[in-house]
């Protein structure tokens, strides 16, 4: 039983792991051509809105959290580790949010996605940021799912794969955020 167990572990990491290459890949190609549009002119400079500064320290939180979160349940505490799910779940909603008031300042400042009035360097800030809420999407719905497991019980210190596949995950997106965040600061 116990080795039935390890293999659907490293078969669901695989898994996992390919995902997480194909996300990069994707955001990889998005960077280069990002760079290289750059390069032809028309390029419209603007400040980032300071939120993204309130939101970058919330999905640090959000990091923090969900590692005490999968600490918790190596040691059978499913209280805390229900505890800190949630407040990783809260904080990645409040990243979300964070994000559309991000545009709604963006565009109030004329930096708008598509049409006449758009730029090229807008429009590729809001693909950046939006693809990365799309994935942060999916990453709450499994921390979701994951958070109302755990409260059925249905992991353990023995048996704790989907707290750490959502950990994986969730710490991946948040690395991701800081790149395009760092990317966006010094390559703008």
């Amino acid at each position: 039983m116990k080795e039935e167990l390890q293999l659907k572990r490293r078969a669901q990491k695989n898994i996992l792991w390919l995902g997480i290459f194909s996300i990069i890949m994707l955001f990889s190609g998005l960077v280069s051509a990002y760079i290289i549009r750059s390069q032809g002119g028309n390029w419209l400079k603007f400040q980032l809105p300071d939120i993204f500064y309130f939101s970058t320290g919330v999905i640090l939180m959000s990091s923090l959290t969900i590692y005490f979160a999968q600490v918790s349940i190596q040691k059978d505490n499913k209280k805390r580790t229900t505890i800190f799910l949630v407040t990783s779940l809260i904080l990645g909603i409040v990243f979300s949010i964070s994000q559309f008031f991000a545009w709604k300042e963006l565009y109030q400042n004329g930096i708008v996605y598509a049409g006449k009035y758009s730029n090229p360097s807008g429009s590729f800030l809001y693909l950046l940021t939006a693809l990365h809420l799309v994935h942060l999407l999916g990453g709450l719905i499994g921390l979701l799912i994951t958070t109302i497991k755990n409260i059925l019980g249905r992991y353990s210190s023995e048996n704790y794969i989907g707290v750490e596949l959502i950990s994986i995950y969730w710490h991946f997106l948040d690395a991701l955020w800081i790149f395009l965040f760092l990317f966006l600061i010094f390559i703008h």
